[in-house]
């Protein structure tokens, strides 16, 4: 276990000080407000204006001996991955019982005092990402996201270190293991899926990502207390996952937003379903077949929100981000440059930090034009 150190304030202190109003490192700027509001309104909105909603598909059809019941299965899971980016899976074969589990050690580690819970602090200046950490103001125009978070390996077991996992409550290291492992059985099935979508052959998009030996599952336990201003803040700011693909169980509370047709569309709570999101990597060997989707996290004044993303990354260096070559051709030529997934994030950290420093160059900018001439 980590020795304690000297933090920044956390987003839960703040939440519970009783401030009425956001700090302004917290406020979103004007452009990204559309759609922005309290998730639990949202939802509301959503419902009553009819409004398009994610795919739920079924995977239960792909285990069937029916050719016909498994071919719709495949063609809904590729639909959605064409068209949206992002679904809710049913019948995905984790117990419920062991999803309440997850549930609840995710929600007794955040219960524990602050004091407890820093002892598990990251150090993301030293690179230590792994631990209970909260977004540090690292792009240019210094703005923070309305959550904190514990964020750790998982799988392959092998390459996990387990001094880093919270001993508190005593039962999360046994259920986490559990959950892991059930859910890298998931993984297998949607990519097994996917595959066969692009008419490749059943184990072609796992092989390319790593197999059971190199494919990385990261997850990362999202907390989102209240807030005063939940039409001000995001939870989580806009952007697509580096995964090849990203599951999310959540604890009832509504937050999700993706971005489709020039609008951003709350995700509901579904019982008995995850959320899949395609990610670049899987974007980028189809060549662009299937959507790497936007997404951000709403916040809202009433309910803690607690979500567990895992991200399925490949190894940084060993595999070479490329279209694959069966879907390259004289009509659908190569969209992306080969990279190894380590340069495919370096590329999304170098754009997000230009695009901030212009922000913020702008914005100085628009300061500067309506100050009075000195001269004058």
């Amino acid at each position: 276990m980590a020795a304690k150190v000297s933090v920044a304030p956390r987003v839960e202190i703040l939440a519970q000080s009783g401030i009425e109003s956001i700090p302004t490192e917290y406020v979103r700027p004007v452009e990204e407000r559309q759609d922005l509001g309290d998730a639990l309104e949202e939802i509301k909105k959503q419902i009553a204006s009819g409004v398009p909603q994610i795919p739920v598909v079924d995977l239960k059809g792909f285990d069937s001996d029916d050719h016909e019941t498994k071919m719709a299965c495949i063609d809904s899971v590729k639909k959605a991955a064409e068209e949206w980016g992002v679904m809710h899976i049913a019948n995905h074969g984790i117990p419920e019982d062991l999803l309440e589990k997850v549930r609840e050690v995710g929600k007794k580690f955040f219960d524990l005092p602050i004091e407890q819970k820093e002892q598990y602090a990251n150090d993301q200046a030293s690179g230590k990402i792994q631990g209970y950490g909260s977004k540090l103001a690292n792009n240019a125009s210094g703005q923070l996201e309305w959550e904190d978070y514990f964020f750790h390996l998982i799988y392959p077991v092998d390459k996990t270190d387990l001094s880093i996992w919270p001993r508190d409550p005593s039962d999360y290291v046994e259920v986490t293991k559990q959950f892991a492992e059930h859910l890298r059985t998931v993984v297998s099935k949607m990519l097994s899926i996917l595959s066969i979508g692009l008419e490749l052959e059943e184990a072609k998009l796992e092989r390319e990502i790593g197999g059971k030996e190199d494919l990385l599952m990261q997850l990362k336990i999202n907390y989102y207390p209240k807030c005063p201003q939940p039409d001000l803040a995001l939870g989580v700011e806009a952007h697509t996952d580096i995964s090849s693909l990203s599951f999310i169980l959540h604890n009832g509370v509504p937050g999700l937003q993706v971005y489709k047709d020039n609008r951003w569309i709350t995700a509901p709570c579904i019982p008995g379903t995850m959320i899949v999101h395609i990610g670049d990597t899987l974007e980028i060997l189809s060549n662009g077949k299937y959507k790497s989707i936007l997404h951000r996290g709403l916040v809202n004044k009433e309910k803690v929100r607690i979500s567990w993303a895992v991200f399925c990354e490949p190894p940084r260096e060993k595999v070479v981000l490329r279209p694959l070559e069966e879907l390259v051709t004289d009509e659908t030529p190569a969209k992306f440059t080969p990279r190894t997934f380590q340069e495919h994030i370096e590329q999304k950290l170098f754009k997000k930090k230009q695009a901030a420093e212009a922000a913020a160059a702008a914005a100085a900018q628009a300061v500067n034009g309506h100050k009075p001439d000195a001269t004058n």
